[in-house]
């Protein structure tokens, strides 16, 4: 059985998307899904990057692309009243929902993603998060330092493995476990079909694909003051 773990934060919808579809893609795989909430902010802020709202033509874009994949795919999607939101309460809740030390489970995932992705209600609403805590009942306190820190440690933990952005599936183990694709990384709802097609032994992945298609670096562009 190949374990994979799923980077996500929920303040992404194309999170959203990967998730609902991802049990689809990988049937035939023999796989278990770790599902792993990080701040995205916190991957943005070490890479350098804006995220997708914070330029004005992609963000209008991204919201077109989002609803017709939703469409397309039959996936449930009402976006929340407002976006970008503040993650932080539904990450911290997510980690606090399991014991100290591990992941939240698959359906604990989905009762967060659906309230954000399929209800139309505003993520600041203080009477979102209480009815998700009530449904959840954290194993510990949402607010304190033990969750705050596994957060910040998992996002750090991301960064040092190359996470860029969310949602980025891992394959976890050692290449003698798992075989080739052992510790690589498929990013975006639209690496999904990649991942699948590596795990049923795609030659292309299993070769040399993976390691010759990216060419040496060249021109650097300049920053702008």
């Amino acid at each position: 059985m190949t374990p994979l773990r799923f980077w996500f934060d929920p303040i992404s919808p194309y999170a959203w998307l990967a998730f609902h579809r991802l049990p689809q893609l990988l049937a035939g795989c023999s796989v278990v899904v770790e599902y792993q909430p990080v701040l995205f902010a916190g991957l943005l802020r070490h890479w350098g990057q804006l995220g997708p709202a914070e330029i004005a033509p992609k963000r209008d874009w991204t919201w077109r692309q989002i609803a017709w994949l939703a469409q397309r795919d039959g996936v449930p999607f009402v976006p929340p009243g407002q976006h970008p939101f503040n993650p932080l309460p539904f990450l911290r809740l997510l980690l606090a929902s399991a014991p100290a030390g591990r992941t939240p489970s698959r359906q604990r995932c989905a009762v967060v993603m659906q309230a954000l992705w399929t209800t139309g209600r505003a993520p600041d609403d203080a009477a979102l998060l209480a009815d998700l805590a009530a449904q959840l009942a954290p194993q510990q306190d949402p607010a304190g330092e033990p969750v705050k820190r596994a957060l910040r440690d998992a996002t750090d933990a991301a960064i040092a493995r190359g996470v860029f952005g969310v949602p980025t599936l891992e394959v976890l183990g050692t290449p003698a476990e798992v075989g080739p694709q052992a510790g690589r990384l498929f990013w975006g709802q639209d690496g999904l079909e990649m991942l699948a097609a590596a795990l049923h032994g795609d030659p292309w992945l299993a070769g040399d694909g993976w390691h010759g298609a990216t060419p040496a670096a060249g021109v650097q562009r300049s920053k702008i003051a």
